[in-house]
């Protein structure tokens, strides 16, 4: 078991070390995971695709602590959902949603619990961490979840045809599950068709190319190149398919 860290706090900033002393703090010896602090800011449509593709790799059990949340300290309610032997801890924003919408079994329950310290801006901090901690510690005290109906804001269990995450070789990546898109067809993005290859190396060097990436989703590369620099992409690109 581990707590799992998915946030757009940024990996240079202050703010996620904070969040793992409230973790050390509540959850002793409970192993943490940055899985990514780095998520496209703001962006909670592109971060619920990617969350739903790097769940799987981590280990039945895991605590997640999933925060985009460019709503904090506004309507949106704090949750805890368990989808498919997984556990999510954040906000109720479309964040966990696609995960959940997916999965076979799931539970979804408020946070109602309020900690004596709340800054309404960062409730990853307050909120979030201490509730994830101690579900990872397996104590948490009776009265902090009370159980709802669902989600308020689901994004569905669709595919994104967009440019969800863009890493630091300027491979793009997509929201799109590689095994449901055609097989023969040419992804097309800005206008410039991009054929299907294995490997960067099954295309000569400066060529672009898409591949079914780690996590199975389609992602735009060049060989020894930027695919973000040649193609002109960023998170939120479109991309489709031409015959």
């Amino acid at each position: 078991m581990a707590i799992v860290l998915f946030t757009d706090f940024g990996s240079q900033d202050l703010y996620v070390g904070q969040v793992k002393a409230v973790l050390a703090r509540d959850a002793p010896g409970v192993p943490q995971v940055d899985l990514l602090n780095d998520v496209p800011a703001y962006k909670v449509r592109a971060g619920a695709h990617l969350l739903a593709s790097l769940v799987p790799e981590c280990p039945q059990g895991s605590v997640f602590l999933s925060v985009v949340d460019p709503s904090v300290g506004g309507a949106r309610a704090p949750v805890v959902v368990r989808a498919d032997g997984y556990r999510f801890v954040g906000p109720d924003n479309g964040l966990l949603s696609v995960f959940a919408t997916r999965a076979a079994h799931v539970e979804v329950f408020r946070i109602v619990w309020t900690p004596e310290r709340l800054s309404p801006s960062f409730h990853g901090r307050d909120l979030f961490a201490p509730v994830a901690a101690r579900i990872a510690a397996e104590s948490l005290p009776r009265g902090w979840l009370r159980p709802v109906k669902g989600l308020s804001v689901d994004f569905g269990a669709e595919d994104l045809a967009e440019i969800i995450y863009v890493d630091h070789y300027g491979n793009a990546m997509t929201g799109l599950r590689a095994g449901r898109v055609p097989r023969g067809g040419k992804l097309v993005v800005n206008g410039e068709p991009v054929s299907r290859a294995r490997v960067f190396s099954d295309v000569q060097e400066g060529q672009a190319l898409w591949y079914e990436n780690s996590q199975g989703l389609v992602e735009i590369a060049v060989n020894r190149g930027s695919a973000a620099e040649k193609l002109n992409l960023e998170q939120g690109t479109e991309v489709g398919w031409a015959s």
